[in-house]
């Protein structure tokens, strides 16, 4: 599996953390930026991790924000995508059993690092649902076409 990873200057540190936690777990990382700490333009760096995921170049994306707000606005601009901005392991679950999420948005200033960890385990384990959401998700990617 491989994640396409991304940040802001809030996001950087997770950004990095997070990175070497999917490393260490197997997975395929690749990092978007930024590169360093230095104040950037956080919609820079989210479609450059929405267009791996959209293209299939990664199979999921991980971007970090301050909040993961403006992160998961900016990704969802991207036909094919469906961000998610997560806060807590349950919605993580829920945003890929219901919703069939393929990119998360995580919060670096507000969400510790252990926090957003579970927040991130829980994403890669749990599977879409289907069924009954099956239809609405096609409804919700119906839009990117209009």
């Amino acid at each position: 599996m491989v994640f396409s990873l991304g940040a802001d200057h809030a996001g950087f540190e997770q950004k990095n953390q997070l990175a070497s936690f999917l490393i260490e777990q197997g997975y395929d990382v690749i990092d978007r930026g930024p590169e360093t700490d230095d104040r950037v333009d956080y919609p820079d760096y989210a479609v450059r991790v929405a267009r791996d995921v959209a293209d299939g170049v990664a199979d999921y994306g991980v971007l970090v924000c301050g909040t993961g707000i403006g992160m998961a606005m900016a990704a969802d601009k991207v036909p094919g995508i469906r961000a998610a901005n997560i806060i807590t392991p349950e919605f993580a679950a829920l945003c890929r059993e219901h919703n069939n999420a393929n990119i998360i948005t995580l919060s670096g200033r507000f969400v510790d690092l252990e926090t957003n960890k579970e927040i991130l385990r829980t994403f890669i384990a749990t599977e879409f649902g289907g069924g009954r959401h099956e239809q609405r998700v096609e409804k919700m990617m119906a839009l990117d076409s209009e």
